[in-house]
């Protein structure tokens, strides 16, 4: 048993996404993970009005080589409810969540996997801002992301340098065990609260950025990060 074939498990949530999604799946299909580890994707489509199931059914089709799996909601629920339905689905080892957009690189899987393993984690995040290269799109998400993750690290004993990344690595089992309500893109203070909450110190690892516009498709909002705030103000004092 000890010599079996991991799983990584990547969670796709794409909402409106025909520019980005076709460039982003070839993107993870084409990494090359580190120890053998091998790849699942699983893409919710989070009830799309454009062509995004489309042609990701046609992508499906034409790589049937390929482990992924298509599911969805018939009406657009939010990035939260689209990573919990993803998590119905996942059989890997491993769980990674990945934007439809190309703001993250796929190739900084292994990083993130390398220190994983190596000290034994049970989660991990990929820092924006520990890698000096990287820029920021506008101020107010800059600085509102800043503000996110002082709070949690005030709230939750922690030392963070980017709450709100997309690229949170977990071990599948425990991102499993963690009763998550969310629905909108509080996923991540959510499970920020309560990862900490038992006790957890979580690690981060630098990774590439690179951002897009509003204009480009950008969906978060200012109230975001003002929700993201209340999330984490809550869950620190209710379970």
């Amino acid at each position: 048993m000890g010599n079996a074939v991991k799983i990584l498990s990547v969670i796709i949530a794409a909402y409106n996404e025909e520019k980005t999604i076709l460039p982003l799946l070839q993107k993870v299909v084409d990494v090359k993970l580190i120890s053998g580890i091998q790849k699942e994707i699983v893409i919710v489509n989070d009830g799309s009005r454009d062509a995004t199931e489309k042609l990701v059914r046609d992508y499906i089709r034409a790589h049937a080589e390929e482990k992924i799996v298509l599911v969805g909601h018939e009406k657009n629920l939010g990035k939260g409810a689209a990573i919990r339905k993803g998590l119905e689905t996942i059989t890997g080892d491993y769980v990674i969540i990945q934007d439809a957009d190309m703001e993250y690189n796929p190739d900084d899987y292994s990083i993130l996997l390398k220190t994983l393993l190596e000290e034994k984690r049970k989660v991990l995040y990929g820092s924006r801002f520990l890698n000096p290269q990287n820029r920021h799109s506008y101020r107010s998400f800059y600085w509102g992301g800043r503000l996110v993750t002082w709070v949690a690290n005030i709230l939750f004993a922690q030392h963070l340098t980017d709450e709100p990344t997309c690229y949170k690595l977990f071990e599948a089992e425990l991102l499993k065990s963690i009763p998550l309500r969310c629905n909108g893109f509080e996923f991540c203070p959510e499970v920020t609260a309560k990862v900490a909450k038992r006790g957890i110190k979580i690690k981060e690892v630098a990774i590439s950025y690179y951002p897009r516009s509003v204009e480009e498709g950008k969906k978060i909002k200012w109230t975001d990060g003002v929700e993201a705030l209340w999330v984490l103000l809550k869950y620190r004092f209710v379970n």
